[in-house]
């Protein structure tokens, strides 16, 4: 039988929390998230996290292995208590409440699903154990399949399925009892490029289609910048930024920031009189908002360069570097070029390709100016 009575624990744990559970419309919560800490033995996984998740946005937690993303998105799931701190969902108090009662939904790296039950039985587990009438079980069963794109497969055992069909039957599980909230660590992890790159864009689909509030938990920089409303870098237990893809990318808050987000060349730049800043004898800008006390570096993007002509340089309006071309590599769509600019620096340069075999245009050993317009320019200090 699909739903029916459960012999789960359930009903003992509800009888020693302390918490009741939340109830059930499927409108989307806030989360907020205040001086949270964590540490194992001396390691701080967590310092004094403040963290707002506004209703019914994506947003991703994304750091390097080991920065304290998942003891975080763990935290909210309820399945690690924090040393210190608060975390609401809406004005909600949640810290003391176990994972069952929190009802979020959740989705993990290895998907977690039961070998032993078919498809639609392991989507309709969580109707189970809430005990929802048969009858409307079958049916958000049958609308969860249908929303995830696995009708008619429902009576399949999970090990006929591929690695995107599981993903997608975990994805439902998740979100068939209609959670408030939905949680996920790095549940594309496993899957190929392609199936991967397909999958972020279904998931972005299926956010704007359930509303939901969702926590996402990725290292994979592309990924968080393809999917996310808002992005929270994390590093060491720490915030370094929340905002935007196109902030995060175009205006990091610091070197971390803009070393781990995407691929960039930092050089180091010297302050000179009138607080102007030159790298060698390029004077690259002014110091922001006079801070003169500060070391700064410029950020540039690789596809941010380009070639340039004699007849095209205009030091109004671009920093020019001179070259030399030492490597360039041919990636199908796009190529790169690797460009040295002094003794101790050098340039990625990345362009796009086309069937005229324009990978040809930077060979090694070319001396070439490379442009630079001001208005791409990103400075962040030491």
């Amino acid at each position: 039988m699909l739903c029916g009575e459960s012999r789960s624990p359930l009903r003992h744990m509800e009888q020693i929390s302390r918490v009741d559970p939340l109830p059930l419309p499927s409108t989307a919560l806030p989360i907020t998230i205040s001086g949270l800490t964590k540490k194992f033995g001396s390691l701080h996984a967590l310092d004094s996290v403040d963290l707002d998740v506004r209703s019914g946005e994506f947003l991703t937690l994304l750091g390097p292995s080991g920065s304290g993303k998942t003891t975080l998105l763990m935290a909210i799931a309820g399945f690690n208590r924090p040393d210190s701190g608060s975390i609401l969902f809406g004005e909600r108090e949640m810290i003391l409440a176990p994972p069952h009662l929190r009802e979020v939904g959740m989705v993990f790296q290895n998907y977690a699903l039961f070998p032993h039950m078919s498809v639609a039985e392991n989507i309709a587990f969580p109707l189970k154990l809430r005990r929802i009438p048969a009858k409307e079980c079958a049916e958000r069963v049958d609308e969860a399949l249908n929303t995830v794109q696995l009708s008619g497969l429902g009576e399949r055992r999970v090990d006929q399925l591929s690695g995107g069909q599981r993903q997608r039957v975990a994805l439902a599980r998740a979100f068939v009892f209609q959670p408030r909230i939905l949680l996920m660590d790095e549940p594309l992890s496993a899957l190929d490029k392609k199936l991967r790159e397909q999958m972020q864009i279904e998931l972005k689909h299926l956010h704007r289609k359930l509303g939901v509030t969702t926590v996402y938990v990725t290292h994979d920089q592309r990924e968080a910048l393809t999917m996310s409303d808002r992005i929270a870098v994390i590093n060491h237990g720490r915030l370094q930024q929340v905002d935007t893809p196109e902030v995060i990318y175009n205006q990091p808050a610091n070197s971390f920031v803009a070393d781990f987000i995407g691929e960039s060349t930092m050089l180091p730049l010297k302050t000179e009189e009138n607080n102007q800043l030159y790298f060698d004898h390029i004077l690259v800008d002014s110091v922001p908002d006079q801070e003169s006390s500060q070391d700064w570096m410029l950020v540039v993007r690789p596809e941010r360069l380009f070639p340039l002509s004699q007849e095209s340089i205009d030091s109004d309006q671009h920093l020019i570097f001179k070259g030399k071309v030492i490597e360039s590599v041919y990636q199908g769509e796009t190529a790169f070029a690797q460009v040295s600019i002094s003794e101790d620096h050098q340039l990625t340069v990345r362009f796009g390709t086309d069937s005229s075999g324009s990978r040809h245009l930077m060979n090694p050993g070319d001396q070439l100016d490379f442009g630079l317009n001001r208005k791409d320019i990103i400075l962040i200090s030491k």
